[in-house]
């Protein structure tokens, strides 16, 4: 268990959002990170949504959701054939979405979102929104394919800023990073304090190094489908 003193709860202020943002999270996600960016974006998001599962084909929310007629699903996924926010003025970019879109988000590691999205049948369907991402991430403590890769939260920050450009969001994303970055520094503080015993990371007291290697081989609604 975590010390208490880790939460990140105290940094979160919820902001309101017109896009209804499901974040679709793998189980071993959820087990495994308390503290993980999916459930931290949740807690960022007042439009927003967690539900929890691998296949989603049969999901009764996540159907319920794709199957009134009222909503515009979409499902945020990188690929060069998608609609692209960052190439979009703001007219496509409204003319595309409508004005209070539905966005499904994979949350979990990419063999694990890979995995999602090739059973989920229901989204294969959908139609994809991405982005061109030229920042590395803030996320320096966990290993990615790519230097590009970004995590849940730095993700949906990212999409938000964007659709300012069609007045889609007008929510002011300046501190909506800040439980984040808050984790991480915790984390890092936590890696060079060689009086802490009870963190055990795999980089040893002292020798920690910005993220520049990257894997090759690749108490909002939270929902567990039964």
């Amino acid at each position: 268990m975590r010390p208490i003193i880790s939460c990140s709860c105290q940094y979160t202020n919820p902001i309101q959002t017109n896009t209804r943002f499901v974040i679709l999270m793998h189980p071993m996600e959820y087990k495994k990170e308390k503290n993980g960016t999916g459930l931290m974006t949740n807690l960022q998001l007042e439009n927003s949504e967690v539900i929890v599962d691998v296949d989603f084909t049969n999901n009764k929310r996540v159907n319920e959701i794709l199957n009134d007629k009222e909503n515009r699903s979409f499902l945020l996924y990188p690929g060069k054939e998608n609609f692209n926010l960052s190439e979009r003025n703001g007219t496509e970019i409204n003319t595309f979405l409508g004005k209070n879109p539905y966005l499904f988000i994979l949350d979990g590691t990419w063999p694990c979102a890979r995995k999602m999205l090739r059973l989920s049948t229901n989204l294969q369907a959908l139609p994809r929104v991405s982005f061109d991402n030229t920042i590395k991430s803030k996320f320096i403590l966990k290993q990615q394919p790519e230097s590009l890769c970004l995590s849940t939260i730095e993700s949906v920050y990212t999409v938000i800023n964007l659709l300012k450009k069609g007045e889609l969001e007008q929510s002011d994303t300046k501190d909506f990073l800040l439980p984040f970055e808050k984790m991480i520094e915790y984390q890092v503080k936590c890696i060079l304090d060689p009086d802490n015993n009870h963190y055990r990371p795999s980089h040893k007291k002292g020798a920690l190094k910005a993220k520049n290697i990257y894997k090759k081989d690749s108490q909002r609604n939270i929902i567990f489908e039964k």
